[in-house]
Order: C-alpha cells, then structure tokens, then sequence
C-alpha cells in the first residue's frame, strides 16, 4: 500500500514539474511572479515556473505594426480633412511594460491618435503636404515621450492617407494648372528673348560681312530645293548681287583693250 502511495506521488510530482516547465521564444521575455511581487525577467529557452505560487507573463520583443484610425482633423487654415496614419513600436522593458501599464497596444493607440490630431491641427493644409516627414518626426517625438514610462519605444510614424474635400481638391487643381502656365510662359519668353539676343548677334555680324548674307540666302534656296519642287526663287538681294556681277565682267573686257595711240 505504501508503495502505491509513493508511485501515486511520484507521478503527481512528475506530471507537477512537467507542466511547470516553458519555453520561451528567441524573442519572448517572461516577466514572473512570486506571490504577487516581481521576482525577475526570464530569458529565451527552457523555464520552469512552480505554480500556483509562481506566475510568469510573455512578453513578446518584436516590432508592433499599429494602425491609427482615420479621424477628422481641422488644420491651422481651417481646412477640414482625414488622416489615417501607421505606427511602429517594440517594448524595450518588459518589467515596466507589465507592471506600469495594464495593455501597452490599446495606451499606445489612443496616445497616438489624440497626438496625431493635436501635432497635425498645428500646421497649415500646405505645410501638412509639403513637410510630411518633418510633421511625422514630431508625432513620433512626442507619443515616444508619452510611452517611454511603459518601457515601451516608438520607431516610426509615418501618415499613410491624407483625403481632402471635393472642393479643395479643384481648388488645388486650379492652383495647379495657374502655376504650370505660368511656368510655360516665363519658359516661353525667356525663349524669345534668347533667340532675340542671337538674331541681334546675327545681324550685327552681317552687317560686318554683306556676304553672309548672300551665304545664308544660298543655304535657305537649297534647303528649299531637297525635294522635288519646281518653285525657284530668286531673292532680290541676289537678282541685284548677279547684275552687280554682269555689270563687273562687262567692264573687264573693256579695260583689258589696248590704247590706241
């Protein structure tokens, strides 16, 4: 009988120690217990926890990919739009992420939500679009201040969607188009005075050489003449240069004549 009581023991005290034992993850911490007060932090591997009188907590290490809901936001110039923006975090101190607070991820998302909304309101409907990673470093600056006491930190934020209202959409469309055509008419008289400053050069160097222009009225006349055309023309400028000419060698036969003495 007493051996049957042993084995009976034996194998309570057994299947007792077999389901004492855990096994943490690589990236798990165990936060334990000992009636009711903090005994320690466990690492990654095989652990053995002696319940009742012992409780241990997971804790787990990785980066938690939070999503901040979209929420009506009114900016600085009064514009009325919705932002949906992403946080990441991880726990860096498992004790303080248990004992300090009761749920990291819901703390971390309201905080993030109601700082989102007041950073944002700060800044002017331009500013939000043309600085979006400067806004972002401020969110994430001032939830990290906030959760640092959890032994929690915060990583990034980053806004992910930004919806403006239909009417300040084709306002901004408007804006958008006025500015690209002003662009293209600075673009296009800057092109006009360019050409021109060289037409001027041009025509100062012809004005030093009458034969470039001879020259350039001979190079349009053949560009002309590359397909088949039957049309010629004759400039003026060339009519009067081609006189000028018969003009020349009808005198040279005359001055070349002996004198009759």
């Amino acid at each position: 009988m007493m051996i049957y009581v042993l084995g009976i023991l034996c194998l309570v005290v057994v299947l007792y120690l077999l389901g004492s034992l855990r096994v943490l993850r690589q990236y798990e911490r165990g936060v334990v217990f000992l009636l009711g007060r903090f005994e320690g932090v466990r690492g990654p591997g095989l652990t053995v926890v002696f319940v009742p009188i012992q409780q241990m907590v997971r804790v787990s290490l990785r980066t938690v990919t939070m999503q901040i809901p979209s929420q009506k936001i009114i900016t600085k110039d009064n514009v009325s739009i919705d932002i949906a923006a992403v946080a990441y975090y991880h726990i860096s101190d498992p004790e303080r992420s248990v004992i300090v607070i009761e749920n990291v991820y819901n703390a971390i998302n309201q905080i993030s939500q109601t700082t989102v909304r007041n950073v944002v309101g700060r800044f002017s409907l331009d500013q939000l679009l043309s600085d979006t990673a400067g806004i972002n470093l401020q969110i994430k600056n001032v939830i990290d201040g906030h959760t640092e006491p959890w032994g929690t930190v915060v990583t990034a934020v980053e806004i992910k969607d930004i919806v403006l209202p239909d009417n300040m959409q084709r306002a901004m469309a408007k804006e958008a188009e006025a500015e690209r055509e002003r662009r293209a008419k600075i673009v296009a008289a800057e092109g006009e005075y360019q050409a021109a400053m060289k037409l001027g050069e041009a025509a100062d160097i012809i004005t030093e050489h009458p034969v470039a222009l001879q020259l350039r009225t001979l190079q349009t006349m053949a560009e002309i003449s590359v397909e088949r055309n039957s049309t010629i023309i004759f400039p003026a400028q060339f009519m009067t240069t081609v006189q000028d000419a018969v003009r020349l060698f009808s005198k040279e036969p005359e001055t070349a004549k002996p004198s009759k003495k």
